[in-house]
């Protein structure tokens, strides 16, 4: 299977349609409310396929639709639990049977090769998720034009080649697949959506390890303009009540300098010992300018039970100070083992135990990380007896495609998306007892900030003010003799004016 870099499909090299014999099935997955005439004429679309029939399916997730959906030619299941495109992608992603799911909104047109478009891709690579050409037409017929979103999207990026960790971005549900075991891997539709679920779920794809790709040959055609194309500001204000909190990477949705999200932007792992040094460390890390960082804290917790002890002669004393220290901090996880990977988070840190963060160390490193779209940084921070001791950042979507192959993950991920060796002096790291203390009040200096703001509006209005005057002044006949009693005051505004 082709190694792709980044998101740049180019090396891989599907078959022209016609010319390939296809092996893998499909599961066309298409969520259905009360739209029953449109829907049999998608249905009708696909059983002229040029794909083999035989290995194709198609699950209509019926939303509750009344009358209940019944249509020839497709398999209905009945949304049990919730409502929404969420809830229904979910339902009939988990009653199909395919290989691939391909997903569908139930007023597509499609042209007979598209299937067959998709699925060349998917027999290339497994982690591939194939976005359709869909164009937008006031009525079957029409050639129709991509929304605008997409077409300069395309553009910018030669086609979602250059694109990087953004690429997800262009996935939508009205015509895409992917392989049904990265669908799995990344935890499946969140059914509690009802708008934005397609954004999402491609976003966790791409921490998934996903490579998106636009097949414009994959041509669909969608009757009626998209719910975005009519009501644009406020499809935005209701999708972005909540999307802050679940894509992390949409960093502009959280410019809110205190509270907790519910996906971290980073995790930082920290094997838990001594308690003064691993307290050092954890606390640099939710100190730092990076707001959204989240910490998982290693250990045996499992051995703290409740019976009597010796509240100073513990032998698991410091584990248990730890554990009462954090239990009530919503940014710090408890684990038995170190995690294998941050998802849905974008990026983990490994950070040894004893060693703590500058304030700004961690918004250095993912910038650094995100600039150079790298999958990797080892921080070289001391040389000991077994070694360089080295802390960790790595990106997850790098390491979950690299666990797709066989081989050294570090090197794959230095194949695929690149890695970097950097100095801890560099980045702000430092041993606990020579760090400088956690102090200051970062609301304290907002408000200091505020006030001198504040105190600068009023001199710029007294400024205005007085240059008013003096154009007034100015303005007035006989000119001002050399006693003119304004004569002050119209050098105190030339110096003003001189000043800016």
């Amino acid at each position: 299977m082709t190694r792709v870099r980044h998101n740049d499909y180019g090396v891989l090299r599907p078959p022209a349609t016609g010319s390939w014999r296809p092996a893998l099935t499909v599961s066309v997955v298409i969520p259905a409310y009360n739209c029953a005439e449109a829907l049999e004429r998608t249905v009708g679309a696909l059983a002229r396929q040029t794909y083999p029939a035989e290995l194709v399916e198609v699950v209509v997730a019926d939303d509750g639709s009344e009358p209940p959906v019944d249509v020839p030619g497709a398999r209905v299941v009945r949304v049990a639990e919730g409502w929404g495109r969420g809830a229904a992608r979910q339902t009939g992603q988990l009653a199909a049977t395919g290989e691939v799911i391909h997903w569908l909104d139930s007023d597509m047109l499609l042209a007979e090769d598209h299937l067959e478009a998709h699925m060349r891709w998917h027999h290339l690579i497994d982690y591939a998720v194939v976005i359709g050409d869909t164009r937008f037409v006031d009525a079957p017929g029409e050639e129709g034009v991509q929304s605008e979103y997409t077409r300069k999207t395309l553009e910018s990026t030669r086609r979602l080649k250059d694109a990087g960790v953004s690429a997800y971005l262009l996935h939508t549900g009205a015509s895409t697949s992917v392989r049904a075991d990265l669908l799995r891997a990344a935890g499946g539709v969140d059914t509690g959506l009802n708008m934005a679920e397609d954004t999402e779920l491609g976003y966790r794809l791409a921490q998934a390890g996903a490579v998106f790709i636009p097949d414009a040959e994959a041509r669909a055609w969608h009757v009626g303009p998209s719910t975005v194309m009519l009501r644009e500001r406020e499809v935005h204000r209701h999708n972005w009540s909540y999307l802050g909190d679940l894509i992390p990477d949409l960093r502009w949705l959280r410019n809110h300098p205190r509270r907790h999200w519910l996906v971290p932007y980073l995790r930082v792992v920290v094997v838990a010992a001594a308690y003064e040094e691993t307290r050092a460390s954890v606390d640099s890390a939710l100190a730092g300018t990076l707001t959204d960082a989240a910490v998982t804290l290693v250990g045996p917790w499992g051995k703290l039970t409740g019976e009597r002890r010796s509240n100073l002669d513990d032998p698991l004393l410091d584990l248990r100070l730890l554990h009462n220290l954090y239990a009530h901090e919503p940014r710090v996880t408890f684990a038995e083992s170190a995690p294998a990977t941050a998802a849905p988070a974008p990026f983990q840190l490994h950070l040894p135990t004893g060693w703590v963060l500058g304030a700004d160390t961690l918004a250095k490193l993912t910038t650094r990380a995100d600039k150079n779209l790298l999958g990797l940084m080892c921080v070289a921070l001391a040389e000991g007896p077994d070694g360089v001791v080295t802390a960790r950042l790595e990106r997850t979507a790098a390491f979950a495609r690299a666990a797709l192959f066989e081989g050294g993950a570090d090197d794959l991920v230095d194949e695929m998306f690149g890695s970097e060796w950097v100095s801890g002096n560099e980045y702000g790291f430092a041993v606990a007892k020579d760090a400088e203390p956690l102090t200051g009040d970062p609301a304290k200096w907002r408000a200091l900030a505020g006030r001198r703001l504040g105190e600068i509006q009023t001199l710029r209005a007294e400024v205005e003010r007085l240059q008013g005057e003096v154009e007034r002044l100015s303005a007035a006949e006989p000119p001002p003799a050399e006693d003119d009693a304004h004569g002050p005051f119209r050098s105190l505004i030339r110096h003003l004016r001189s000043a800016g």
